[in-house]
């Protein structure tokens, strides 16, 4: 319960320290750039995992396909009996 205590103090402190520091000019350019290196950081990510999603999806359908024709082969084989 200590623990808890010191950490939503710590929480508590900090927003109050960035938000003074907020109130300065350099602070406003400070946060200004770290919320456009974040923005840069998030979108990188967000395009990466697309951009893996997508593959992950084409190499399912082509397993897919490929199981399809292996069933489909194993059918055709043994209709010949």
């Amino acid at each position: 319960m200590k623990n808890i205590f010191w950490l939503l103090t710590g929480i508590a402190a900090g927003f109050f320290v960035a938000h003074e520091i907020n109130k300065t000019q350099k602070g406003k350019e400070f946060f200004s750039d770290l919320d456009g290196k974040l923005r840069e950081f998030s979108d990188t990510v967000a395009d990466a995992y697309r951009e893996r999603e997508a593959e992950l999806r084409e190499k399912i359908d082509e397993l897919a396909k490929d199981a399809e024709d292996a069933i489909g082969d194993l059918g055709a084989g043994s209709s010949q009996k």
